[in-house]
C-alpha cells in the first residue's frame, strides 16, 4: 500500500478548516525544538510506537494522523511504521518542515540546532577521514573502517535507512531536558493531540 502525501499548502488549508488537526513530528527533540509547526507535537522516529500513539489520540482515531519530520524521510519511515502495525489513515508531510518553513505556515522557533542529517555526514565523514589516516600512518587493516562506512552509506542510500541516524538520534544531545512541574520551556513538550496551539508554543 502506498502512503498518502500532501504538500505543505494543502495542510495550511486544513489546519484552517480543522482546528482538531493531529500532527506529529517525528525529529529529534532538538530539532523540534528548534522549529516546528505550530500544531505539531513531538514523537521522535526512534521512540515512535504506532500502537501507542493511536491509542492515545481520544477517539480521533478514524481522522488521519499527519506525519512530518525536517524533509520528508524520516516522516515516510514513520508512515511505513504505521502501515506495519495495521495503520493505514496516515498522511505524510512533502518535503517536511522545511517545505513547511518555505510555504509560510506558522512555526514556533527555538534554540538553534544541528540537523540530524548534517550529523551524519559529519560522523561518517570523521570515520571515513579516521580510517584512511590510520590506515595510511598505522596499518592498512584500518582502510577497512572507511570501507565499511561508505558500504553503509551505499546501503542506507538504497533502502532509505540509516542505522548510523538512529544511533545519533538517541545521543544526549539530540534529547532536551525534561522541565520541572514549575518551569515555562515547554517547546520540546509532547502535546496531546488535539490540544490548543499554545501547548507547543
Amino acid at each position: 500500500m502506498s502512503i498518502a502525501v500532501i504538500k505543505p499548502q494543502e495542510l495550511a488549508e486544513r489546519c484552517t478548516k480543522d482546528k482538531k488537526i493531529d500532527l506529529i513530528d517525528v525529529r529529534t527533540p532538538v530539532e523540534f525544538r528548534e522549529v516546528h509547526v505550530e500544531v505539531a507535537r513531538n514523537v521522535p522516529l526512534d521512540q515512535l510506537d504506532p500502537a501507542a500513539v493511536m491509542q492515545a489520540r481520544n477517539g480521533s482515531a478514524n481522522e488521519p494522523l499527519y506525519v512530518i519530520c525536517r524533509s520528508g524521510s524520516r516522516g515516510q519511515q514513520a508512515c511505513e511504521k504505521f502501515l506495519k502495525a495495521g495503520f493505514t489513515n496516515v498522511v505524510n508531510i512533502e518535503g517536511g518542515t522545511l517545505a513547511c518553513v518555505e510555504a509560510g505556515l506558522p512555526v514556533v522557533r527555538g534554540k538553534k540546532a544541528i540537523s540530524l542529517e548534517r550529523q551524519v555526514r559529519i560522523a561518517a565523514g570523521l570515520l571515513v577521514f579516521t580510517g584512511s589516516a590510520l590506515g595510511y600512518f598505522v596499518h592498512p587493516y584500518w582502510i577497512g573502517l572507511a570501507a565499511f562506512v561508505g558500504a553503509g552509506l551505499t546501503f542506507a542510500g538504497i533502502t532509505d535507512t540509516c542505522a548510523m541516524g538512529m544511533m545519533l538520534a538517541r545521543m544526549p544531545w539530540n534529547q532536551v531536558p525534561k522541565a520541572s512541574p514549575t518551569g515555562t520551556d515547554r517547546s520540546s513538550s509532547t502535546c496531546p493531540p488535539n490540544s490548543s496551539n499554545s501547548c507547543c508554543s
